[in-house]
């Protein structure tokens, strides 16, 4: 017997079941009851499925961890070393930057943490800058998370045969396909040899094609291991925005050392360019629901003696100091005075108001050279009007008139719309100036203000723009053009012509004759 078509699921297919539900209408309502609550239990399963999946997607706990870190503007002390860190090879530490290879041929160097990392998730923020003279570089920047320290070799400055992860941003193209500049993850076990001559790109568990060389603003890298899956990001520096990223690669199921060491290496080869890192900022990753360690028990209990100590010998050295200079100074009381430098955040305050300062000179001056303008528009639009009105409009002349001064309005008006935006704008930076000696920058009505301030400006270059446009596209119209002077009859017709050529005629003879009579 041939069985029934069935349908996703598990009910007879209703082409085939049209005649019995219309014979038996219990059936269809059967039927229907029982499709409406298969409806119902499937998109609550659904809903269930959508609630847990964006309850396990909720975002990790970060921590940042100071002790595997740099970044300036006091990046080095004053012995040239960085802390917590160590450099080797070329790498020049400075107060902003670590240089870790200079733009000269063959250079290494690396930097690396002292201690180990032994974090179960974690995720690091590099930010560096690639730049060279020439349209290609060489050979590299790495980022590493190792067993051991890779000092020096021949892998963009630090070791072959690494046991973990490196995030190489390969500058030179060796294989000579045209895939460079390139970001690879390479992963390995201490035992792979680096395939220099492909680039890496038989080993490469994941790789993006990326130009990060001489970008106006520094390149940031996000690299996140979480859950036992590796995450690059990558923001390529066209932008100020530090947190326009992009996606670049994702390596799932990846194994790594439980502890190792962080390092940033950098090589040169034939072709030099000048590899800086400015800052590496390594984030603790704790899942939701899980508390995170206290700081206290990851600091070893007799180092945090060793510290405690030195720090009340300090303390006593700088009470004894106090009362030295007490002694030898009576007449000065109190502490010493500390307003006489200036701090960061004073400099950077002072600095902003030094910038609004000349801004609104600058727009108080545009808006006294406005004021001009609209006054000999007014009147030069009176004069042409009240040329109309002696005029009139019925012949072309007073048409033209008329053209012209409507030009002239619409000129005026978008002067006076001018002036209004730079009022507009005077009245904003008055505003935040007030708000600045009242209270601290930073807060978000400041930033409202200056976006306001930012909105005005663009909205007076605009109308600016569109006049000079205006004004450009018919230089000829937009002249003012005298008007023709309308025929006049001849001052002299022919009759008075001829009357007076026999009046003078007659003079002439009877001056002759008489001149003649005489001279007998």
């Amino acid at each position: 017997m041939r069985k029934r078509p069935v349908g996703p699921t598990g009910i007879p297919s209703c082409s085939n079941m049209a005649v019995p539900i219309a014979e038996s209408p219990a059936v269809g309502a059967r039927l229907l009851i029982i499709t409406f609550v298969t409806t119902l239990i499937f998109h609550s399963s659904v809903a269930d499925i959508t609630v847990g999946a964006s309850t396990s997607e909720e975002a990790p706990h970060r921590r940042f961890e100071y002790k595997y870190s740099f970044k300036g503007p006091h990046l080095s002390q004053s012995d040239g070393s960085i802390p917590f860190w160590i450099h080797t090879g070329n790498a020049i530490p400075s107060a902003d930057q670590v240089r870790i290879t200079p733009s000269l041929r063959s250079q290494r160097g690396s930097v690396w943490t002292k201690n180990k990392v032994n974090f179960e998730h974690w995720e690091a923020e590099v930010t560096f800058r690639v730049s060279g003279r020439g349209r290609m570089g060489a050979d590299g920047l790495a980022v590493w998370f190792t067993s051991t320290q890779g000092l020096e070799g021949p892998v963009y400055g630090a070791a072959d045969q690494w046991n973990g992860i490196g995030v190489f941003f390969d500058s030179f193209d060796n294989d000579g396909k045209k895939n460079n500049p390139a970001i690879l993850v390479v992963g390995n076990n201490g035992n792979l040899v680096y395939d220099h001559q492909n680039d890496g790109s038989t080993q490469a568990l994941g790789t993006c094609l990326r130009d990060f060389r001489n970008k106006p603003y520094p390149v940031r890298a996000k690299i996140t291991y979480y859950k036992r899956t590796l995450t690059v990001l990558i923001n390529n520096g066209f932008t100020p925005d530090k947190e326009d990223y992009e996606f670049c690669t994702k390596v799932d199921n990846m194994v790594i050392p439980s502890d190792g060491f962080f390092g940033i290496s950098a090589a040169t080869g034939g072709l030099a360019d000048d590899h800086d890192v400015l800052s590496f900022l390594l984030f603790r990753l704790t899942e939701p629901g899980q508390q995170p360690p206290p700081v206290e028990s990851e600091i070893p209990k007799e180092e945090k003696d060793k510290y405690q100590e030195e720090f009340q010998n300090f303390q006593q050295e700088l009470d004894k100091k106090k009362e030295e200079f007490q002694k030898e100074h009576p007449d000065v009381q109190g502490e010493p005075i500390d307003d006489l430098y200036e701090s960061v955040n004073d400099r950077e305050i002072r600095q902003v108001f030094e910038g609004q300062n000349r801004i609104h000179l600058e727009i108080k001056q545009l808006n006294r050279q406005l004021a001009m303008i609209l006054d000999e528009q007014r009147r030069y639009v009176s004069v042409i009007t009240d040329e109309v009105a002696k005029k009139g409009t019925n012949t072309e002349s007073g048409q033209q008139l008329g053209s012209i001064v409507a030009t002239q309005q619409e000129v005026l008006k978008s002067l006076n719309e001018l002036k209004n935006s730079f009022h507009e704008s005077l009245r904003q930076i008055g505003s935040v100036q007030n708000q600045g000696n009242q209270a601290p920058m930073g807060t978000y009505e400041t930033m409202q203000h200056f976006n306001d301030i930012k909105e005005h400006l663009h909205t007076v270059k605009r109308n600016v723009e569109n006049l000079v446009q205006r004004n450009a596209q018919n230089p000829a119209d937009k002249a003012v053009k005298c008007p023709e002077l309308p025929p006049m009859p001849s001052c002299l017709s022919t009759v008075h012509f001829a009357i007076f050529v026999v009046v003078q005629s007659v003079l002439f003879f009877c001056y002759n004759f008489l001149n003649s009579k005489c001279q007998i």
